[in-house]
């Protein structure tokens, strides 16, 4: 046959015309695509990160008024963490010891050089365990400042320094309801910024680091203690219950 009946027939002979179309060869595209039995990509949900922020608040809310016994394993041992922190023996007194919660991973003191008279500040300072110790570093003509956003943690380390006997602390530390990447301090103020396990949790890390540059006077200094991932996390521990733990 002539090229172009040749082609008309092998045409005919598997496409009949739309109406007529069987499903052997000339199902429409989407219908032909079914029958792999592929399921369709399922959408990961987004969190907002105004959720991401309140869940964060929420789980140290917990903590503060839980206690660090609610912490899984040794976590909550805070006797047996301080040592494997850094902390060495005594230098935690008691106010500090009282508002160790077991939630830093490190001790940011050990490599702040912290000197008499100096200004500290502490990002994400909890129940004020840092702060605490600092004061007895900066001595009665310096000054400590801790900010924190959770207003369970701040009723917390306010309620400590309250009740406290120790004068020094009792002059030159206080607490400031904020976030990190939004201190509530003015330009230049700050000889030193510490943080213990709070700034991997920011949502905005290079605002974080913006903000430190702003607070600190011309050739000061930061001591973190923190976690830095590695590696990609999967997908299955990208939950709150993960995060969590």
């Amino acid at each position: 046959a002539p090229k172009e009946e040749a082609s008309k027939s092998s045409s005919s002979s598997c496409c009949a015309p739309k109406e007529e179309a069987s499903s052997s060869c000339c199902a429409p595209k989407e219908e032909a695509s079914s029958s792999t039995g592929a399921p369709a990509a399922e959408a990961v949900p987004t969190v907002s990160k105004d959720d991401t922020r309140d869940a964060v608040r929420r789980a140290y809310a917990t903590t503060a008024e839980g206690g660090p016994s609610i912490l899984p394993l040794d976590c909550g041992d805070v006797e047996k963490r301080r040592e494997l922190l850094g902390y060495a023996e005594g230098e935690l007194n008691e106010l500090a010891e009282g508002a160790d919660l077991g939630l830093g991973c490190g001790n940011p003191l050990s490599v702040a050089d912290l000197k008499r008279g100096e200004v500290v500040v502490d990002l994400g300072s909890g129940a004020g365990v840092d702060c605490f110790a600092a004061a007895t570093q900066v001595g009665p003509t310096g000054r400590v400042v801790g900010v924190d956003m959770t207003p369970e943690m701040l009723q917390k380390a306010r309620g400590i320094l309250a009740a406290t006997k120790d004068p020094v602390a009792a002059k030159v530390v206080s607490f400031r309801l904020g976030e990190i990447e939004h201190l509530p301090l003015g330009d230049g103020v700050a000889d030193c910024v510490i943080s213990n396990c709070v700034i991997n949790l920011s949502l905005d890390k290079p605002q974080v680091y913006r903000e430190m540059h702003r607070v600190l006077k011309p050739g000061g200094r930061v001591a973190i203690s923190d976690v830095l991932r590695t590696s990609e996390i999967p997908d299955e521990l990208k939950t709150e219950q993960s995060f969590a733990c």
